[in-house]
């Protein structure tokens, strides 16, 4: 699979988690993930070795304070565009 072929979930995770000062850990814990096993989830999930489902994406979108819609954002211009799109952001 080339570079361009890969979801662009994870590029994002990780770029908005960096931009919020998050280490991984911190992140998966607060997102509820185990934390023996936050750390590596979240780097597997940075490195698309999985792929976390929709509900966890609106967990990492409301932490984060990012759309739900820049995860999923394949052109960079566009992510930056909707990261500035705050709405309001319910865990629910």
């Amino acid at each position: 699979m080339s570079k361009s072929d890969r979801s662009p979930i994870g590029r994002r995770i990780r770029e908005a988690r960096k931009a919020s000062g998050f280490t991984q850990e911190k992140l998966g814990i607060e997102a509820g993930i185990d934390e023996t096993v936050a750390s590596a989830r979240m780097s597997q999930y940075e490195n698309n070795v999985h792929t976390p489902d929709f509900q966890f994406i609106k967990k990492l979108s409301a932490l984060l304070q990012v759309p739900t819609a820049y995860f999923y954002a394949e052109e960079d211009e566009l992510a930056e565009l909707i990261s500035k799109f705050k709405p309001s952001i319910n865990l629910e």
